[in-house]
């Protein structure tokens, strides 16, 4: 059994998953401290269904994109790194079992869905079946906005890891929406993007011959480059806009701090870099994603208790 799961996480990719859970209790946070309401098991059916949101959208991924030959580019591709798992591209799983896993994964996500609706209202499923057809069809035919570089992924990201889960989570504990919790979604919701940009400048150029059209490829790499800049910076923006408008406590501009690693990043990388120079951005971004939505949950936390 362990030795299962063991394959499963990396199957799935199951390290990233702070990336969905921290929005989730950005908006269960925000729930709890301006309405005073925290329902326990609401959190919990709400937690498990983001996690399998946040895993299927990672193995559809895999999936397709081992349908479409872009993952056998990136292995093919000299210096290029790949970001799947490798578990279809290596031969390690049958591909019939990963779609089986793969749409298990939906299956759990619809059914947290259907639960929640039954208790907070039918609204909460408009989340759900927005956040399935943008992780099927991100890759998937045929749509793939993700391979057409006008910028529909990066839209498609922060609305299914910042806008949704976070006003998602906050309907589920009151029952209402509210401007609050959409503004509180821009930090994290900009910084998650901020990381899935990223990541396409670790095989941009397998992905040009693949014909997956990223931003990094529409635009080539050094004005790419600027846009990953300029997005961090609108990141950390957005969170003194949210506590000038008292969305946040003023402590939680300690969250500030956990731009200095990706700004140092950036200052060491060259207009052209070979794939490789991006794993350090890479482990960055996302470490300053979580810390960022980390010091931000703390923060409302220690506001609604004090």
């Amino acid at each position: 059994m362990m030795e299962k799961w063991t394959l499963f996480k990396k199957a799935s990719r199951f390290g990233v998953i702070p990336v969905m859970l921290i929005p989730v209790i950005l908006g269960t946070a925000g729930a709890y401290v301006w309405q005073g309401v925290f329902h326990p098991f609401l959190f919990v059916i709400t937690f498990v269904g983001a996690a399998a949101a946040h895993l299927f959208s990672n193995m559809v991924n895999d999936l397709w994109d081992y349908r479409n030959g872009t993952d056998t580019e990136a292995h093919n591709t000299p210096g290029a790194i790949s970001t799947n798992s490798g578990f279809l591209s290596g031969g390690v799983m049958r591909e019939s079992l990963f779609a089986l896993l793969t749409w298990g994964l939906l299956a759990l996500a619809v059914c947290c869905g259907v639960l929640l609706s039954l208790y907070s209202g039918w609204e909460i499923l408009w989340f759900v079946a927005g956040g399935a057809l943008i992780a099927y069809f991100y890759v998937a035919p045929p749509l793939q906005f993700g391979y057409r570089g006008k910028g529909y992924s990066e839209l498609a990201i922060f609305l299914a890891f910042g806008l949704m889960p976070v006003l998602g989570a906050y309907f589920v504990q009151t029952g209402e929406f509210s401007l609050k919790p959409v503004l509180l979604s821009l930090p994290i919701g900009l910084l998650t993007t901020l990381l899935l940009f990223n990541h396409h400048f670790l095989h941009w150029r397998a992905d040009q011959q693949a014909g997956k059209r990223t931003l990094v490829v529409v635009w080539g790499e050094r004005r790419a480059l600027i846009f990953s800049r300029v997005l961090l910076y609108l990141s950390y923006a957005s969170l003194i806009v949210c506590v000038l408008l008292d969305v946040l406590p003023v402590y939680a501009l300690l969250a500030l701090l956990t731009a200095i690693a990706p700004v140092q990043v950036y200052r060491s990388l060259q207009p052209q870099n070979a794939s490789a120079a991006y794993l350090p951005l890479m482990g960055a971004s996302q470490r300053a994603s979580v810390r960022c939505g980390m010091i931000m949950a703390v923060a409302l936390l220690i506001q609604g208790l004090i």
